[in-house]
């Protein structure tokens, strides 16, 4: 049976209705310092109205997702998409906050400018932006899923599509109603990645290339895999040949060890930090791995072939992220072989 939300507005006006009542039987002291009954009754009668124009108005649609049924609206105003606003954006969506995380940041790239969101926090910001549709991927566990289904209806992505950012795209379209942007979206994507993939395979050929992040709380280097959600379509989508280490792995990515370091022999070598800037004065002390013998003795770094990246769209492998990771390819492989 789908998760249904009809019983919503008759629940909060019910509510509301009882704070009234209670708010009128205080003592002047009581009072002293906070909202008015009248100003109390204009706020919650506008909260109500607000909840009947995205209920009341709006037709609904039941679909199937990874947990099962859920009823959402067919035409959804106000959208969170927690670690999906890219897909959002590719699709001419504003969300109406954005996902942060106290260790990893926000995805500074989308120059988003609306609230954030703290997924290991309190979700009073995610009540206050009072959305009609949240959409989650896999970091959305059953628990996590239910809370956020107390807050507005979830459509939680299907595990079987997470690792492809075009299915996500076209999921997300249907679910919010517009399929025709998400084939414009994936058609501009399809094109962006097929071009990008003919020039590295006339700059790059079979030369090898490894991904690394500088993690910046214990100082070690993580190589990333073909399977990685973040890096894995550079391979995949654009055709690179990744070094046996990372062709050979089976998890998403490893912690390289130091006797590893000198036989990390890639012909070319992606890097990026886990948190803030390559300027950021915190990852200094992290960065001076770079300066002892077993980095430099590294064939891509005496040859050069180190690549800095962003982090913020590095560590992401949706839609958006990946046509810019598409565009650091090009300048750093195709200028450098021309």
């Amino acid at each position: 049976m789908a998760r249904s939300y009809h019983n919503s507005t008759r629940w909060m006006i019910t509510f509301l209705v009882l704070m009234i009542a209670l708010a009128g039987c205080g003592t002047p002291q009581d009072k002293e310092g906070s909202a008015s009954s009248e100003q109390f009754t204009e706020k919650a009668g506008e909260q109500v109205a607000q909840d009947e124009t995205k209920q009341g108005a709006g037709e609904t649609k039941v679909l199937k997702d990874e947990f099962g049924e859920v009823e959402i609206p067919v035409n959804p105003k106000r959208v969170v998409g927690i670690y999906l606003e890219d897909y959002l954006l590719a699709l001419g969506v504003t969300p109406v906050v954005q996902w942060y995380h106290p260790s990893w940041g926000k995805q500074d790239y989308l120059g988003l400018e609306v609230p954030t969101f703290d997924i290991t926090g309190s979700i009073e910001s995610l009540l206050e932006a009072s959305p009609d549709l949240i959409i989650v991927d896999g970091a959305a566990d059953a628990a996590k899923y239910e809370l956020y289904s107390k807050i507005a209806p979830t459509y939680r992505l299907p595990e079987s599509i997470l690792q492809s950012p075009p299915e996500i795209l076209k999921t997300i379209g249907d679910v919010l109603g517009i399929p025709e942007e998400a084939e414009r979206a994936l058609s501009d994507y399809n094109k962006k990645i097929a071009d990008t993939k003919a020039k590295l395979d006339q700059a790059v050929g079979d030369e090898t290339v490894a991904v690394l992040r500088l993690n910046i709380g214990d100082k070690t280097l993580a190589l990333f895999g073909i399977e990685n959600r973040f890096t894995g379509n550079i391979y995949k989508e654009m055709g690179l040949t990744p070094h046996p280490f990372a062709r050979d792995m089976t998890d998403f990515q490893a912690i390289l060890s130091e006797e590893k370091i000198p036989e990390l022999d890639a012909d070319h070598i992606i890097i990026f930090p886990s948190n803030g800037s390559w300027d950021s004065e915190e990852n200094q002390e992290a960065m001076q791995v770079f300066d002892g013998p077993l980095w430099k003795s590294v064939p891509a770094v005496k040859n050069g072939h180190v690549y800095r990246g962003d982090r913020t769209h590095w560590q992401s492998g949706a839609i958006k992220a990946n046509m810019m990771k598409a565009d650091d390819l090009l300048n750093w492989f195709v200028q450098e072989s021309n």
